[in-house]
C-alpha cells in the first residue's frame, strides 16, 4: 500500500528488508547525538516478528516509511491493542516507533497513513507514542533533551512534540522522571529503619532474601502477575497474556542482580510487593551501537557489573496490602543496597504526574524532576 503526498512516498513495512529499513533509520537520524540510546536491533525484530510476539495474537501492527527522493525521511508504526479496547470500551488506535527528520509534510504524511489505517478499523481516537503494552518505551520527550535516555524509554528530539502539536495533536497524560543522589556520607535514617521493622512485625511480612538469582527466577511469573495487577488501573495498561507473561519473564530475567530486586511476602508466602531495579545499561549500548555481537555482549555483561547509576523499573504492592507499608519496607532496603554497593545516583523511569505515592518514595534519594514524557491524543477525522 503505497502513497504518495508533494514528493513523499509512504511505504507500508512488508519485508524483513523493509523491517530492517525502519529499525535502522534511527541510528542515522541521532547520529552523535550523546543522549540517544540505541535499542538492540535483534529486539526490535522480534518486537515486531508476529511468530515470536504474543501481542500480534489479539492485535495487529502496520508500520510505514516516509521516503523523499529515494531517501528514509520518517518512519511510525500503527498498533491495534484489541485486549485494550475491550477493557475501555473504546475504539482507540495506537502509534509508535515515530522518528522524523524536521519536516511537517513528513510527519503529516506518516500520520495521515495511520488514520487511514484507523479508518478502515473503525477507531475513532489515536493516541502515542505507545508500544504494544507497557513494556514496550512510551511517551514523547517534551522536557530533558540534554538528557541521556534510559534502556526503556527513547530519546526524541525537540521539534517532534512540536510538529505533533501543529497536526492537532493535545496532552493526554505526563510521565515524569527523577533523577536523585544516593546519600552515601550517611546511613538509612534510624527512624526509616524502625518503622520498617515495626511494619514486618505487626503484619508478619517478610523481605525475601535469597543467596541466589534462580531463586528469583523462579518467581518471575508471580512478579508480573503482580506487575499487571499494580498497574491494571493506570493509564492505557494492557492486559496481559499467560504467553506473554512468559515471554517478558524469558527476554528480561536473565538482567537480574539478586541485590537489585526487592520482593515482599505475607505470612502465606504469597508475594505482596515488589520492586525491581537494575544497574544502567544507557552508556553500554550506546557502545554496542545495535549490536549485540561481537563487543556489545561484553559492554553490557561489564554495564552489569558496574555500580554507578541505578535505574528503577517496575515496583508495585497487591491491592489489599496498600497502605500497610509494604512499599516502605522496599525502599529501606533498596537505599541499603544502592549505598553498599557504591551507587552514586538513581534515575526513577516514567511515573504518572499525578502518582504522588510513587514519587514520595524518592525523598530519601533528593530527587529533581529532570524529564517529561507526553502521551498525545488526536481524534480521527
Amino acid at each position: 500500500m503505497n502513497s504518495i503526498s508533494k514528493s513523499i512516498l509512504i511505504k507500508e513495512v512488508e519485508n524483513k528488508s523493509d523491517l530492517k529499513k525502519f529499525i535502522k533509520f534511527q541510528f542515522s537520524l541521532y547520529k552523535d547525538n550523546p543522549y540517544f540510546v540505541p535499542p538492540l536491533i535483534h529486539d526490535e525484530l522480534a518486537t515486531f516478528n508476529k511468530n515470536t510476539n504474543p501481542a500480534f495474537k489479539d492485535g495487529d501492527a502496520k508500520l510505514f516509511l516516509a521516503y523523499r527522493d529515494g531517501e528514509i525521511v520518517g518512519r511510525i508504526a500503527g498498533i491495534l491493542s484489541n485486549p485494550l479496547n475491550r477493557k475501555n470500551n473504546t475504539k482507540n488506535l495506537r502509534f509508535g516507533w515515530i522518528e522524523m527528520i524536521d519536516d511537517y509534510e513528513v510527519a503529516k504524511s506518516l500520520f495521515e497513513a495511520v488514520e487511514n489505517w484507523g479508518k478502515q478499523l473503525g477507531m475513532n481516537v489515536l493516541t502515542g507514542p505507545h508500544g504494544f503494552n507497557d513494556f514496550d518505551p512510551q511517551g514523547m520527550l517534551v522536557e530533558g533533551f540534554d538528557k541521556t535516555a534510559t534502556i526503556a524509554s527513547y530519546y526524541h528530539h525537540p521539534y517532534y512534540h512540536k510538529i505533533l502539536e501543529k497536526y492537532g495533536f493535545v496532552k493526554e497524560v505526563d510521565y515524569i522522571e527523577f533523577w536523585s543522589t544516593v546519600p552515601k556520607d550517611k546511613a538509612v535514617p534510624e527512624k526509616m529503619v524502625n518503622a520498617a521493622k515495626w511494619v514486618s512485625e505487626k503484619y508478619n511480612f517478610k523481605l525475601l532474601k535469597y543467596d541466589s538469582v534462580k531463586d528469583y527466577v523462579k518467581r518471575g511469573r508471580e512478579i508480573f502477575k503482580l506487575i499487571e495487577e499494580s498497574f491494571s488501573e493506570n493509564y492505557g495498561t494492557v492486559p496481559l497474556t499467560e504467553e506473554q507473561i512468559e515471554y517478558y519473564t524469558k527476554k528480561y530475567i536473565g538482567y537480574i542482580n539478586k541485590d537489585l530486586i526487592k520482593i515482599v511476602v505475607n505470612e502465606k508466602d504469597e508475594m505482596i510487593g515488589f520492586i525491581i531495579t537494575m544497574t544502567s545499561l544507557s552508556l553500554a549500548l550506546q557502545k554496542a551501537k545495535g549490536h549485540l555481537f561481537p563487543f556489545g555482549f561484553y559492554h553490557i555483561l561489564k554495564a552489569l557489573k558496574t555500580y554507578k547509576i541505578l535505574d528503577f523499573y517496575f515496583g508495585g504492592v497487591k491491592k489489599e496490602y496498600r497502605d500497610k507499608g509494604v512499599d516502605l519496607i522496599m525502599a529501606v532496603d533498596i537505599v541499603k543496597s544502592a549505598i553498599e554497593l557504591n551507587f552514586s545516583n538513581a534515575e526513577s523511569n516514567q511515573e504518572l504526574e499525578e502518582n504522588s505515592k510513587v514519587q514520595a518514595q524518592w525523598k530519601f534519594f533528593n530527587p529533581v524532576m529532570h524529564k517529561r514524557r507526553r502521551i498525545y491524543r488526536k481524534e480521527i477525522a
